[in-house]
């Protein structure tokens, strides 16, 4: 707006100008007279005029040079705001990125930190767990050491005890020796003897034979009796598991008078059975016999099946 009104100054100013000239020339012009030429004393105002001319063109030029140069700051202006503008963007967009970016990488190191702390966690309980399981262990192992020790102090009774057993069980076989020897030599002095009384036995024969047929019954009846008291000592000191269901074990057994086990043998059958009934006639040591002559020589010497019960 200041631009258009410095142009109109001259403008006016010139316009006002060729008026004037107008004015003078027309005053100066006899209508009653024919046409003459223009005085020489009014060529210095036309040249007045186009001088001013001049100097308003002058002007409008300079106005306009002006005009322009304040253009052109105005857009050097402009154009700096708008570089200023966008380095500011460019800044605030590099601030933004940067905030971002320090943002991410809060979130990752807040995730790293959980991820830690769950990871120090995991570590923890697994090494609760560790130590839980090793106390277990050597719990464990220390109930297996006791029992390992229990077993080889039993072990070791056992084995005492079964060299008892042979060291008796060989005195008596001893004393059944030093016996025998003594009953051989007694039965060949008694030999005439006996041959002498065939005679009588033989008269006695039929009576005896009666006798004998309800003798032997009673003695079958007694050795049934008692071989079923051995095989129920027997059971109570066999030790059974599951394994031994179904099976069973023919053992052989020698007896003394007195009912102690002199010796004994597998015969056949499993041989877990077998090695447990052994353990139990050991245990046992003595086993029932009956103190009559003819119902202990049916016992003396006894093949006897044994098969492991189940409650």
């Amino acid at each position: 707006m200041a631009i258009k009104s410095d142009f109109k100054i001259p403008l006016i100013v010139s316009a006002s100008i060729h008026v004037g000239v107008i004015i003078i020339v027309a005053m100066g012009v006899d209508f009653e007279d024919k046409p003459k030429e223009m005085p020489q004393a009014s060529a210095p105002a036309v040249q007045a005029v186009v001088i001013d001319q001049q100097k308003v063109n002058q002007h409008v030029e300079k106005l306009k040079a002006e005009k322009r140069e304040a253009e052109r700051k105005e857009k050097a202006r402009q154009d700096e705001l708008e570089r200023k503008a966008r380095e500011a963007k460019q800044a605030r967009e590099r601030e933004q990125a940067q905030i971002k970016k320090l943002e991410q990488e809060r979130k990752q190191k807040e995730i790293e930190t959980q991820n830690a702390a769950q990871a120090a966690k995991a570590a923890k309980l697994k090494e609760q767990q560790e130590k839980e399981k090793a106390a277990k262990a050597e719990a464990q192992r220390k109930q297996k050491e006791a029992e390992q020790k229990a077993a080889e102090e039993a072990a070791a009774k056992a084995e005492a005890k079964r060299k008892q057993e042979e060291a008796a069980a060989k005195k008596a076989a001893e004393e059944r020796k030093r016996k025998a020897e003594a009953e051989a030599k007694r039965k060949a002095e008694e030999q005439a003897r006996l041959e002498q009384e065939r005679m009588m036995q033989e008269a006695l024969a039929a009576e005896q034979a009666a006798l004998s047929q309800t003798r032997n019954k009673q003695v079958m009846s007694e050795v049934q009796r008692y071989t079923s008291m051995i095989r129920a000592t027997i059971q109570r000191n066999l030790v059974v598991d599951e394994s031994m269901r179904g099976k069973s074990c023919r053992i052989f057994i020698r007896l003394a008078k007195d009912g102690f086990v002199t010796g004994n043998e597998i015969i056949s059958g499993d041989p877990v059975v077998c090695r447990a009934t052994k353990a139990a006639i050991n245990k046992a040591g003595r086993l029932p016999v009956s103190q009559e002559a003819d119902v202990y020589n049916k016992l003396k010497e006894i093949n006897l099946t044994v098969q492991p019960q189940f409650n």
